[in-house]
């Protein structure tokens, strides 16, 4: 009986030996993992492992917090930390949810890429990638990317690429693509393409395009296309073309196009309108000018309504001007400020 009790006592002593360490191993290697790592062959370059803030070479650690500065591979669990935003990592970022202040060079995430400054290289993000800052370069987010700043590069998000201030370069969004500012180049949306300010280049948007002040270039709308002030070059609409100020160029519609100044060679299925007209001006319907304006060029619909001054030819079922300086041809031609015997006129008409 002695001896079985000396040999439990000794078993208690040696498991609180041995558990006392373990648990001493543990804190000091939780305490440890915090806020140092193990690197080889120095604490600044070679391999990391742990939250090494400054490092050049291969790094792997669980998740960032106040980093400073890494370069070449880093790779990491999850995402970082909310310290992390003045973080600059330079190089391959690689994990679930790659993020730093800054990110530079190639990064690749299951399931997005975030950089809370600045993002720039090629970025692949699964799910989604953007920053609260600028984007540059090759971007690819498997819902969307966007950028709180500007977005500058080859822009490619299967539901949406978005940028807050200006979006520069090749923008596709599946559904669609926008700016708050100016948004140039090649910008595709399934739905619609957009920008509160510019909008140039070629643009393309399923159901619409427009901008809140200037769109030039190429653009498509499948139903329709507009801009807050002007709207200049190869517009086509599916249903209408309009801009606030101006719509200039070609202009291509299936129902109407309108602004207060049109130029150019515009086509409409059912009208155009507007207070000055200037160019050649076809529609099935109708051509309308507003009070005291004044159409310049060529004019065929079928009612050229011009409630001021025809300046050119018009061609029609019927012409109506108040003044012309030009010529009237259709069946029924009406001239307002002619003598009143010579105000409607078959074949032709004109001022007297």
């Amino acid at each position: 009986m002695k001896m079985i009790r000396l040999q439990k006592k000794s078993f208690i002593k040696r498991w609180l030996c041995h558990s006392g360490i373990l648990v001493l191993f543990c804190f000091l290697g939780t305490s440890a993992m915090r806020a140092q790592s193990f690197s080889f062959p120095t604490r600044t370059w070679g391999i990391s492992i742990g939250n090494s803030p400054r490092f050049a070479g291969i790094r792997l650690n669980y998740r960032d917090s106040r980093v400073e500065k890494i370069s070449g591979i880093n790779v990491t669990l999850w995402q970082p930390r909310k310290d992390n935003q003045d973080a600059v990592v330079q190089g391959i970022s690689l994990g679930l949810i790659p993020g730093a202040g800054y990110l530079r060079g190639v990064q690749l995430g299951v399931l997005g890429v975030v950089a809370e400054r600045d993002l720039k290289g090629i970025s692949i993000g699964v799910l989604g990638l953007g920053s609260g800052g600028d984007v540059g370069g090759i971007n690819i987010g498997g819902l969307g990317v966007g950028a709180g700043g500007n977005m500058k590069g080859i822009n490619i998000g299967l539901v949406g690429a978005g940028a807050g201030g200006n979006l520069c370069g090749i923008n596709i969004g599946g559904l669609g693509a926008g700016a708050g500012g100016d948004m140039r180049g090649i910008n595709i949306g399934g739905l619609g393409v957009g920008a509160g300010k510019n909008l140039s280049g070629i643009n393309i948007g399923g159901l619409g395009a427009g901008a809140g002040e200037n769109m030039s270039g190429l653009n498509i709308g499948v139903f329709g296309i507009g801009a807050g002030q002007t709207l200049t070059g190869i517009n086509i609409g599916g249903f209408g073309a309009g801009a606030g100020e101006e719509l200039r160029g070609l202009t291509i519609c299936g129902i109407g196009a309108g602004s207060p100044s049109v130029k150019g060679l515009t086509i409409a299925g059912l009208g155009v309108g507007g207070v000055e007209i200037k160019g050649m001006t076809l529609a099935v319907g109708t051509i309308r000018i507003e009070d005291d304006g004044y159409l310049a060029g060529m004019a065929v619909s079928g009612f050229n309504h011009i409630k001021g001054t025809m300046k050119g030819i018009s061609i029609g079922i019927i012409n109506y001007a108040f003044s012309v300086k030009g010529l009237q041809i259709g069946l029924i031609n009406i001239v307002r400020d002619n003598p009143k015997h010579l105000q409607v006129l078959p074949v032709f008409n004109t001022s007297f």
